[in-house]
């Protein structure tokens, strides 16, 4: 079975704001719900979000959509997944994602469910000019994965690597959970890390392998409401070029928002400042002009909408 595990318990202090950090939207779509959505189109047959801050409004969102598990304390990304037992006794493969990466493509996820018979870990990683203090990916000569380090931990040989962890992996399940059971917290922080599930696998001879998403900004966690910013631009870039190439045309796209539910007809014109959210659909050779904003709407052929 194709399971998934999202880890959306954090509170985000750095967002500065009292609305639980996965439940900031973009384009009109809470950030966890991106994850949720990507997993669903990716082929996840079960997903199990992990919640804690606000874990009332976070269910309330995705009620009907995934099952949940409650992470009453935070003690690390290794005690969040391990409080997702419903998945215990499943067979198959593994995503453990998190809530705050909500621009992953669904394809990036069913490559991760597309594991070698071989492996019985993925590491998604990214390839950075800057890699700053993301954790390091080191490899063995073979290609496997040796280790995730931390950048405070690293060696100066080890910074020097480019390759950073992305927060995401791909795990057999039921190897998953037996090495959940061995992780320890003998660390500053007296936290669980599910990074140590590498060394794990390697002790038991489990072979971990990494694959480098050809997008490094697929693989960006939100943490500040300049990111949110950020996020929902490269979003908006990413949903608008999709939709100009299948015929719409738009005088500014860069001021143009289509939220991920929207359906657009060709010969469709938008003009800037037009907002598109929901399960709107506009049909053929309407045109839209600045300043309207619908949602949830269905615009008929030829139709023109001005404010």
């Amino acid at each position: 079975m194709n399971s998934a595990i999202i880890m959306a318990g954090g509170k985000g202090t750095r967002m500065k704001s009292k609305l639980a950090k996965v439940l900031h939207p973009l384009l009109d779509v809470p950030m966890v719900q991106w994850v949720v959505d990507g997993l669903k189109e990716a082929g996840s047959e079960r997903i199990v979000t992990v919640v804690g801050f606000q874990h009332e409004e976070v269910e309330k969102q995705l009620a009907g959509q995934c099952e949940f598990a409650l992470q009453a304390e935070q003690l690390g990304t290794g005690h969040a997944v391990k409080q997702a037992t419903q998945l215990k006794e499943e067979d198959g493969i593994t995503i453990v994602a998190s809530g705050d990466c909500p621009n992953i493509r669904a394809e990036t996820y069913a490559s991760l469910y597309d594991m070698p018979e071989d492996c019985d870990m993925i590491v998604l990683t990214a390839v950075l000019e800057n890699p700053g203090l993301y954790g390091r990916v080191i490899r063995l000569k073979d290609g496997t994965v040796e280790k995730i380090v931390e950048a405070k931990d690293a060696s100066e040989e080890e910074l020097k690597v480019r390759e950073i962890n992305s927060g995401i992996y791909a795990f057999r399940t039921k190897k998953l959970f037996e090495a959940l059971e061995l992780l320890k917290n003998d660390n500053a922080q007296k936290e669980y890390y599910l990074t140590d599930v590498v060394e794990i696998f390697r002790k038991k001879g489990y072979q971990v392998q990494a694959k480098i998403v050809e997008d490094a900004h697929e693989v960006e966690g939100l943490n500040s409401l300049v990111e949110v910013a950020s996020s929902t631009k490269y979003l908006q870039r990413r949903i608008n070029t999709k939709w100009m190439k299948f015929g719409v045309q738009m005088v500014d796209p860069e001021n143009t928002y289509i939220g991920p539910y929207v359906k657009l007809e060709a010969d469709v014109f938008l003009y800037p400042n037009v907002s598109i959210y929901g399960h709107s659909v506009v049909h053929t050779g309407s045109i839209l002009y600045p300043g309207v904003f619908i949602k949830d709407k269905e615009i008929m052929e030829n139709s023109t909408l001005s404010i």
